[in-house]
């Protein structure tokens, strides 16, 4: 079963949070949903979580109890330990052997060694991934994670991905919205939203093939309005192409596709 959102609109008042946005969620996969602050990304893995919230087009998902779901932030009770926290969630998705199913979880987060601590006084790191360790304990069908890695530490954020990727192999659709650009290339699929429209989408090659123009690097760029520093030098959006273009990244992509929607809209 695929899941997902076609054609979802939501608005706030006057103001459009996502528009027309169309995503598949397929089991066995992850899907990555990309953008800057403001794009969209959380009100849409929202709605896909069951959350109510008024909306247009139509979305597809398991029952909520086949969902595990991480917000963006918390996702754990600072006044309870692991082992708590693992037991009101178990309970909550009426596990059957709630112990059973967090070991192997925990053993892979490293958090075996402290069951027994407060998660208000883990570290940043830790937090993330007992909340991830959480919504995995019931084997959903759909699991959706909000920006899972922001935040963490470089090893932390390698112990998530191996999460998520473990949800998929054990047949989850994953769906993850993340600050980093470069964990998308692990994802099968990127969707990239700019202020709530979806720019473009695909496998992280066919992401990348459809960058308009080219993107050269440069000591001094032509045109400031088209360029983004990158360490000593620039790389700069070339709208016509240029054959000194340089193999994009998921961020020029990401970068160029907002710079070419906002030169549309003038």
């Amino acid at each position: 079963m695929t899941w997902g959102v076609e054609h979802l609109t939501v608005r706030f008042g006057h103001t459009t949070a996502v528009e027309d946005v169309s995503l598949a969620a397929e089991p066995h996969r992850v899907s990555a949903v990309v953008g800057g602050d403001g794009a969209g990304k959380t009100t849409l893995l929202r709605v896909l979580a069951g959350i109510p919230i008024r909306h247009e087009g139509s979305v597809t998902a398991p029952e909520r109890r086949r969902i595990g779901y991480v917000p963006a932030a918390g996702g754990v009770f600072d006044d309870l330990t692991v082992a708590e926290n693992l037991s009101f969630t178990g309970g909550a998705y009426r596990v059957p052997d709630i112990a059973a199913a967090a070991a192997p979880l925990l053993e892979r987060t490293g958090l075996a060694p402290f069951t027994g601590r407060l998660a208000g006084d883990l570290s940043g790191g830790m937090r993330r991934k007992l909340a991830v360790v959480g919504a995995m304990l019931h084997s959903p069908d759909l699991l959706i994670l909000d920006e899972p890695t922001t935040g963490v530490d470089p090893v932390s954020r390698s112990d998530l991905w191996r999460l998520i990727g473990a949800a998929a192999t054990g047949g989850a659709a994953v769906v993850v919205s993340s600050a980093y650009l470069d964990e998308s290339e692990r994802a099968s699929s990127v969707t990239v939203l700019h202020r709530g429209r979806s720019l473009v989408a695909g496998t992280p090659d066919e992401v990348r093939a459809s960058l308009p123009g080219s993107v050269v690097v440069v000591d001094e760029p032509a045109d400031r309005s088209r360029a983004w520093r990158q360490g000593r030098r620039w790389r700069e959006w070339v709208p016509d192409g240029s054959p000194d273009g340089v193999a994009p990244t998921l961020e020029d992509v990401l970068i160029a596709a907002g710079l070419a929607e906002e030169e549309a809209s003038r």
